[in-house]
């Protein structure tokens, strides 16, 4: 039967946050904009609260009187009830609601609550215009940082905090460090795209963290770190910047600093990315030639706005039936796609296409991670879980196997019933998957070890 309720979609590999497959909610942005702390109109307090009382309580058709005429529209129809009740049925019981408090996103001034369920928190956003309507509404991720979890020590390595960048813009991270005598080999990991915190956390799921415990405990040294846009969304303000800024020079600087400690062995440092950070790998190689290697986690071997539209076909064909709704969803996103090719220079910062201003995707635009991995000479380890449908098998990995299966320095690993984690699970992988507990499959780690040539 056809699924009536809009679907949760949490995504890692693009844009990751939380979005609906509703038309409405499609078009909003899927990376949500950083917002700065700002005073907030008493009104404006008021008038959010009572909003989301009127959603708390179920009265829908109170809580639509207070929207324009716009949003009315693009809520009416049950929209909103089924948005609203859908967040506990899939996230789990809400346990909080805060206050309202007063950002600016952007140029916006915004009220903001934060709603903690049991498997993830997000942030309602609610703007209200002079005269008192609601003119927006959107549901984010969590700008709030999760208390990090606690250090971890046992017999075969200890964990130390390690911050990452200058120090008024400095990231917070954790090194885990094998016991015993150094300096150790050591790996760099890189996100994927959108905010992540240091053990790039997806519902009970913490990838980063299980890589650098397992790794550790097989003499490897892992320094894990906030990504900027979760831990600093501030220095997004201006809502112009680059890959680079988000992504690149941040990993490039870690490296720089890891190779400098006395616990590391400077000759013997990798990067391991995933996702978009397994993208920027290549790129990261370029910027710090000194590199021992590179590891690659469901790495996209096409252009980023192509691979969102597959991703919006899959999720909406899964159920062997494709609505008019969501039809027009991926009719939307592949028309941004495609303008993705028309951005220039006189392009405004304001004109994001698919969350992400246009310098941002004019820099990816004249990237590619295979065009510039063929001209490293580091050794590089491609990995691949056979049931992501964010990263494919068919799309991406066989593309990095064409252009380098015959490259004795490239490796390559291809792990059938592991998910965009690399995590195991059977069937067609699917977003709520994310949201069962697991651990990134012990082979990979293997593999890596093996790679960096610690040894077991």
């Amino acid at each position: 039967m056809k699924r009536k309720v809009p679907l949760l979609l949490l995504t890692i590999v693009l844009l990751a946050g939380a979005f609906f497959s509703a038309r409405w909610l499609m078009q909003s942005l899927l990376v949500p904009s950083p917002a700065q702390s700002a005073p907030a109109d008493p009104a404006h307090l008021r008038i959010g609260e009572s909003f989301l009382d009127h959603l708390d309580a179920g009265r829908y058709d109170a809580a639509l009187a207070m929207t324009t005429h716009r949003v009315r529209e693009a809520l009416a129809g049950g929209k909103l009830q089924e948005v609203w009740e859908a967040l506990p049925k899939q996230l789990g019981t809400r346990q909080s609601r805060t206050p309202l408090r007063g950002e600016l996103v952007g140029e916006t001034p915004t009220v903001t609550s934060t709603l903690t369920f049991g498997l993830l928190a997000l942030d309602a956003r609610i703007v209200v215009t002079p005269e008192g309507a609601i003119s927006g509404f959107r549901i984010v991720p969590a700008a709030k940082a999760p208390e990090p979890a606690p250090l971890e020590n046992n017999s075969r390595f200890t964990e130390v905090e390690f911050a990452v960048g200058e120090r008024e813009r400095a990231l917070p991270g954790t090194l885990s460090v094998p016991n015993g005598e150094g300096p150790f080999p050591a790996i760099v990991l890189v996100h994927g795209s959108g905010p992540h915190d240091r053990d790039e956390t997806i519902g009970p799921n913490t990838p980063f963290r299980d890589l650098a415990h397992g790794l550790a405990e097989r003499g490897v040294a892992v320094l894990r770190y906030e990504k900027r846009t979760f831990a600093r969304p501030q220095d997004f303000a201006s809502g112009d910047f680059t890959v680079d800024d988000e992504v690149t020079d941040d990993a490039v600087a870690a490296i720089a600093q890891l190779r400098a400690d006395a616990r590391i062995d400077s000759v013997r440092v990798f990067v391991a990315g995933h996702s978009l950070g397994a993208m920027m790998a290549p790129r990261i190689a370029e910027r710090a030639p000194e590199l021992a290697g590179l590891i690659l986690l469901a790495a996209p071997a096409r252009p980023l706005q192509d691979i969102v539209v597959e991703q919006v076909g899959y999720l909406a064909a899964r159920d062997g039936d494709i609505s008019a709704e969501e039809q027009a969803s991926i009719d939307d996103m592949s028309a941004k796609a495609a303008a993705v090719a028309t951005l220039d220079a006189s392009s405004p910062a304001s004109a994001t296409l698919l969350g992400l201003p246009p310098r941002y995707w004019m820099d990816l635009r004249e990237y590619d991670p295979r065009t510039t991995a063929s001209r490293l000479s580091q050794p590089i380890l491609v990995a691949q879980g056979g049931r992501d449908y964010q990263v494919t098998q068919q799309g991406d990995f066989n593309l990095w196997l064409a252009d380098f299966g015959d490259v004795q320095r490239v490796q390559f690993g291809l792990y059938p019933e592991l998910n965009h984690l690399f995590i195991a699970g059977a069937g067609a992988s699917n977003p709520e998957e994310y949201l069962i507990a697991g651990s990134v499959d012990v082979r990979v780690i293997n593999a890596i070890a093996a790679f960096v040539g610690a040894g077991q």
